[in-house]
């Protein structure tokens, strides 16, 4: 018998996995402009390696004992929109997960991770599926598993309801506690932290989102302006992002860290 990659082991009990219950139903507005129904559905009609790509890390966790468990991983880092699809959220996505984006070398406490990337040469904003009808069974175990879920997005200022040349994080999401401390640390690192309350387009408190589907049923959702997410790299394509960072990309990194720690 030939022995099975990680990569598929994990992606068996990603699949075995029984996920919360993803309805579809009437597409929200959110959703109006998607091609896609589901990210199953884009699967379905797509090429994975030509057309997009996942990526994944679940850290290995057991207890074998009757006494009180230790520390398990309990946090996860989601990219739905990555590669070329929200430009610079897997690179962010890879990093606060403890993970450096040119070579995936770890430092620190490490965090699972999921992301889904655009990997076409142009045309990737086709493959946008939102947030709320994400139903990739490992996303889904992924967050399942956790209880503290960080979703990485893009947004232009106009989304947001800033002006053209506005930096700026909205962050949203059910879970109040990390929001305020993630708020908390941007403004103090210098960013500009905005509550995504008063964008509700962009608020990420929909309890189908993904991210809210961990173990508490909250999570937050991180919406980067062009500009912010512009301001990261010097060379700012999928090939060169993750060799090119800015110190505003570590400023970011660690001020997420650091409220997650």
């Amino acid at each position: 018998m030939s022995p099975l990659s990680r990569r598929t082991v994990l992606a068996m009990l990603g699949a075995a996995a029984v996920p919360p219950v993803v309805t579809i139903g009437a597409r929200p507005a959110a959703a109006a402009d998607d091609n896609y129904l589901s990210n199953l559905d884009m699967y379905s009609k797509t090429t994975e390696g030509v057309d997009y790509a996942r990526r994944f890390r679940r850290h290995a966790a057991f207890d074998d004992s009757d006494a009180p468990g230790g520390s398990y991983p309990d946090t996860a880092i989601l990219a739905v929109h990555g590669g070329g699809i929200e430009p610079g959220t897997s690179e962010l996505c890879l990093a606060i997960a403890g993970y450096d984006p040119a070579d995936l070398t770890s430092s620190g406490p490490v965090y699972d991770y999921w992301m889904l990337e655009g990997i076409r040469t142009s045309g990737n904003a086709a493959l946008h599926v939102t947030a709320t009808h994400c139903d990739d069974p490992v996303a889904l175990a992924t967050a399942a598993a956790s209880r503290r879920t960080v979703s990485l997005h893009g947004c232009s200022p106009a989304e947001a309801e800033q002006d053209d040349d506005v930096a700026a994080v909205l962050v949203g999401g059910l879970d109040t506690d990390l929001k305020a401390a993630l708020i908390r640390a941007y403004r103090a690192a210098g960013l500009n932290a905005i509550d995504a309350n008063i964008v509700p387009p962009l608020s990420g408190t929909d309890t189908r989102n993904i991210v809210n589907l961990n173990g508490r049923g909250k999570g937050v959702q991180l919406e980067l302006t062009t500009p912010l997410r512009t301001d990261m790299f010097f060379t700012n394509t999928r090939k060169d992002r993750k060799n090119t960072l800015k110190p505003l990309f570590d400023t970011f990194v660690t001020a997420t860290r650091s409220a997650l720690a």
